[in-house]
């Protein structure tokens, strides 16, 4: 039933600009329905008069609350504040619902709202569809609801939630952004509201509890609150700011976005004890509370612990000391609704100290079982019905691997790697369990190889394939993501939330859909204009998730080959650009929104890359005793201090709304903790009066650290008396060309001339002059193809020319390169990729064929991956979850001709970059794929090595490792032939994501995302 709703919900949304809703059935707009369609429509805002609002005295005082919030955006959007007032039959009117011409709006809960059971006791309105359903709401138009009113629209909620989601969905598509005040979205105005007769209707949401985990909250959030929350003291227990002023507008946030559960900031703060307020408001306002992975029994440890507890944080022989603290956090939490955590970690969010001992964390979960059981005693629960979760953490997944068990009523959570990877899902044994499953995913980290939380790095491709996959595996309890401070995760956050109220709206082929009604709903922006957004948010996405920020360093990408480092830097710049241009053309007031949640990420991280990047420039050009090494240095300082000139106008914004929001350090990591502050890249400067010895002229030709004239030990293996350098061409190297830089080796100027001995070298630029305006010339060459027969040389000579030589004797310095060209084709009739420029480079999205096997397909994930987007075989549960033998499986096929094999000696490897997924179907089940060539027999390539229960395989970690570097390299050898063949990957394993394919033919070299896509013919 709710599939077909879903489908049916995206069409509308985006079929109809004017609504600002994602993802939902549209039921308002800012016209009324014209007599012909055959559609009524309920008048909100008409004519200068708005609906009142009616409910009665014993609704849960959080609708009502969030009632006074509906019709706050009322007034937002029209500039008319609707009447809010209690219903009494006695009366047979609420206070002022008289005072306007138009019919009310009923708002109420059932089994809570004497007001909703008259309204369908008098109506006979059909509740059955929502009645008893978590969360679930309908509206409509109802006639006679009640005596004296002939017509109402009515909010009915299945419970408190739902009655308070069903006034949200509505203030969203009247225009009011979840992210009003947290993002500072302006609200569109319109003069008029109407609802659809017809209403709106949503069931059960897919995840039952979906929330966020407010983590690392130091500096950025605590600084921020204690400025805008206090007086410059914070609580008196932990001088925390974070109490009920700045929860109670997170928890609206997360009603706003259908969120319901929070873990709250937890190493500088102690949610019930900074304000005992905070629990309060969170029940009032309907948010469940619960507490970290880290933290059973809502007591936070260690900020509780270190004051109130007595002794070693430790179990085995400090049991009575915690027993009792953990009595405490039952008993002042009973009363509100809360998912408790249960086990226990050691104290710092580390292992225990008394390592694996299962049968003592058995005991420590009974303990606490049997705590709950005595705190609620006589309140009519029993322990199966108290919601609580034990959160499979790296090393307690161990402990549940290796035998633990716990009661079937409590949720089984389990985790990704920290970095986006879901270490395990329930396996069909473990998918009955009355407790279900669930996630605790990232969007920020602390910890190896190195933290990453200050800016956005998350695709949502990739949230979606992993937490898509958690609904295929059932694990659907209880979802919450670590959001670091929040901002500037804005939209990320909403996707995840969103997905999980209702998954089955989205798939593979609309998750664009999202960023676009995101972008034209916070920026109220025309579709072209929303459509360039996504595309800016795709694209810095990718670029930042490639590698992010803190473990950026200048030798990432390379300087030398494929012109990596000059298309990453040009693709910032072509972002930087674009967001520019559309921030220029918003209207002031959307600026500041457009600032916070798309340009300032863009142009800090466009900022750092360069920065990084150009060390890295420095860096060689130092090495190559090129004079323009000095600039390169001042343009680093230059982009170091324009990193904070970025985070200074996010703090200016709004009068310094967000001061300090961008307090996080983010240069210059020398381990996995943040530096205290940032630091500049290391750069190297020459004496800007002294002449290089080797002459006035550097040639550095394209894919070589050496330079020439002179001895460099990138040369040659020796260092000293080297040759001449050789470049090759052949005319499918993918950009068509070579370049040669032609640079100053000191203060003297120069002019250069340019000569070739053969007449099928073509250069760009035959001549220039070097000076200290100019001090680099970047020359290209290209070969005339159809004077190239076969192999054949040829040579550019440099020449320069001084007129006052620094060194005597010297006005004329030569400097010949030579180049191989060799011009090969395919055979007639081939098609497919061609070997260039030394292999042969493939994106796993553009296959010759894909065939599918037992309903499985290979299906293409867009915008997913480091460079264009990666495949997987689809659905990840068809064939009923079951694995294929190698040859067996779905297949994608490619084919390539290639003219060279490794050292002509018949060999070719072919490295296959696969995402970094674990063994998420169990260590029995691990991640694999069959690769082959021609008919030769398929080989089955298993990449993701066991580890220990809880622990990750050694390559997963580390600065050079698969999540650092974002990517599994699986290298497979093959004996083949030159010629035309066929390259086939089997599926083996469901959820392995290809994202490309190189085939090394023997002169692929180093880079971080690979040669570029090889030409097909």
């Amino acid at each position: 039933m709710w599939a077909a709703y879903a489908s049916w919900c995206v069409l509308l949304t985006l079929l109809t600009p004017a609504v600002r809703a994602i993802g939902q059935a549209t039921c308002v707009s800012f016209s009324p329905s014209s007599a012909s369609s055959g559609v009524t429509s309920f008048a909100v805002v008409s004519s200068g008069r708005a609906a009142p609002l009616l409910l009665s005295s014993d609704e849960w005082p959080g609708v009502q609350r969030a009632a006074g919030d509906f019709a706050a955006d009322v007034q937002r959007v029209t500039g008319i504040l609707p009447t809010l007032a209690n219903f009494t039959s006695a009366s047979g009117s609420g206070s002022g619902s008289g005072s306007s011409a138009l019919a009310p709006i009923i708002v109420g809960t059932l089994g809570q709202s004497s007001l909703i059971a008259q309204v369908v006791n008098n109506t006979g309105l059909d509740v059955s569809s929502i009645e008893g359903q978590w969360e679930a709401f309908l509206t409509r138009e109802v006639q006679n609801p009640l005596p004296g009113i002939s017509s109402a629209y009515v909010m009915i909620g299945a419970d408190k939630r739902g009655t308070i989601y069903a006034l949200y969905d509505h203030s969203e598509q009247m225009g009011v952004s979840p992210w009003y005040w947290w993002a500072d979205v302006p609200t569109t105005r319109n003069s008029e509201i109407y609802f659809a007769s017809s209403g709106c209707q949503h069931g059960a949401p897919t995840v039952k509890y979906r929330g966020i985990f407010l983590n690392d909250e130091a500096p950025a959030l605590m600084n921020w609150a204690m400025e805008k929350y206090t007086n410059g003291t914070g609580s008196a227990a932990t001088n925390s700011p974070l109490q009920s002023p700045y929860y109670t507008g997170l928890f609206e946030l997360l009603l706003r976005l259908k969120a319901n559960y929070l873990w709250p900031a937890m190493w500088s703060s102690a949610f019930y004890v900074d304000d005992p307020l905070n629990p309060y408001y969170a029940d009032l306002y309907g948010i469940v509370m619960g507490t970290s992975h880290e933290e059973p029994m809502t007591r936070s440890t260690p900020v509780e612990w270190d004051i109130y507890g007595t002794g070693p944080w430790d179990y085995s022989v400090n049991q009575q000391a915690i027993y009792n603290f953990w009595v405490q956090g039952a008993e002042r939490s009973r009363n509100y609704e809360t998912l408790y955590t249960v086990g226990m970690r050691g104290a710092g969010d580390l292992p225990l100290a008394e390592g694996q001992n299962i049968q003592l964390l058995e005991q420590v979960v009974s303990d606490q079982r049997g705590i709950l059981e005595n705190v609620f005693n006589g309140t009519g629960k029993t322990i199966t019905e108290i919601p609580q979760m034990w959160c499979l953490y790296k090393e307690v997944q161990g402990y549940y691997e290796d035998g633990m068990t716990v009661p079937d009523d409590i949720t089984l959570m389990w985790t990704d790697d920290n970095w986006g990877n879901i270490r395990r899902f329930p396996l069909s044994s473990e998918m009955n369990r009355t407790g279900g499953a669930g996630v605790y995913y990232h969007f920020d980290y602390v910890g190896d190889p190195r933290n990453f939380k200050w800016i956005t790095t998350t695709q949502i491709a990739k949230t979606y394939e992993e937490m898509s996959l958690a609904v295929d595996r059932e694990a659907t309890r209880i979802w919450i993501v670590n959001v670091g401070d929040m901002k500037p995760y804005e939209m990320d956050i909403e996707f995840f939330i969103t997905l999980g109220w209702n998954s089955s709206v989205w798939n593979l082929d609309n998750l664009d859909s999202f960023v676009t009604s995101w972008a034209e709903r916070e920026f109220d922006v025309p579709t072209s204009t929303a459509l360039q957004i996504t595309g800016i948010i795709g694209n810095y996405t990718r670029m930042n998730a490639r590698r992010t920020p803190e473990l950026m360093n200048s030798t990432v990408y390379t300087l030398t080959d494929y012109r990596e480092a000059d298309t990453v830097l040009s693709e910032w710049q072509s972002l930087v650009q674009q967001s520019t241009q559309i921030y220029n053309s918003l209207p002031a007031a959307y600026q500041p929104a457009f600032y916070e949640l798309v340009h300032h990420t863009v142009l800090a991280s466009a900022n750092l890359n360069a920065m990084w990047i150009y060390a890295g420039v420095n860096n060689l050009m130092g090495s190559q005793g090129r004079y323009a090494v000095n600039n390169y240095a001042d343009l680093v300082q230059e982009l170091f201090e324009q990193d904070y000139e970025y985070e200074y106008q996010y703090h200016t914004l709004l009068d310094g709304k967000w001061d300090h929001m961008m307090d996080q350090t983010h240069v210059v990591y020398v381990y996995w903790q943040e530096p205290t502050t940032n630091t500049m890249p290391m750069v190297t400067r020459m004496q800007t009066k002294k002449q290089n010895i080797a002459g006035v002229m550097r040639v550095v030709p394209e894919g070589t650290l050496g330079v020439w004239p002179g001895d460099n030990q990138y040369n040659c293996a020796q260092g000293y008396s080297c040759p001449n350098p050789t470049m090759t061409l052949d005319p499918y190297i993918p950009v068509g060309n070579r370049y040669i830089d032609i640079g100053a080796g000191g203060p003297a100027p120069f002019s250069w001339t340019a000569s070739t001995n053969v007449s099928w070298l073509n250069v760009s630029t035959t001549s220039g002059y070097i000076d200290s305006n100019n001090l680099e010339t970047r020359v290209y060459i290209t070969a005339d193809w159809s004077q190239v027969s076969g192999l054949e040389y040829g040579m550019v000579t440099f020449n320069a020319t001084t007129p006052n030589p620094p060194t005597p004797g010297q006005t004329v310095l030569s400097q010949p390169v030579y180049f191989m060209a060799n011009n090969t084709s395919p055979t007639s009739g081939f098609s497919g990729f061609v070997e260039g420029d030394g292999g042969i480079s493939i994106e796993a999205a553009h296959t010759s064929r894909n065939t599918s096997v037992a309903g499985i397909t290979w299906t293409e994930i867009p915008n997913y991956g480091k460079t264009v987007s990666g495949v997987t075989p689809w659905p990840r549960t068809g064939d009923n979850g079951g694995n294929f033998t190698a040859g067996t499986g779905p297949s994608i096929e490619y084919d390539f001709y290639n003219f060279n094999t490794i050292g002509q000696a018949g060999n070719v490897t072919v490295t296959t970059y696969v995402s970094p997924s674990l063994n998420a179907n169990g260590d029995d089940r691990p991640l694999g794929f069959a690769i082959g060539i021609d008919d030769a027999t398929p080989q089955s390539e298993y990449f993701v090595p066991y580890a220990t229960p809880g622990q990750l395989p050694p390559q997963w970690d580390g600065v050079g490792g698969w999540v650092a570097d974002a990517i599994i390299s699986v290298p497979t050898n093959f004996t083949i032939a030159p010629g035309a063949h066929t390259l086939k990957i089997w599926m083996i394993e469901p959820a392995v994501v290809v994202q490309k394919i190189v085939i090394d033919t023997g002169g692929v070299r180093p880079s971080y995302l690979g040669p570029p896509e090889s030409i097909t013919v």
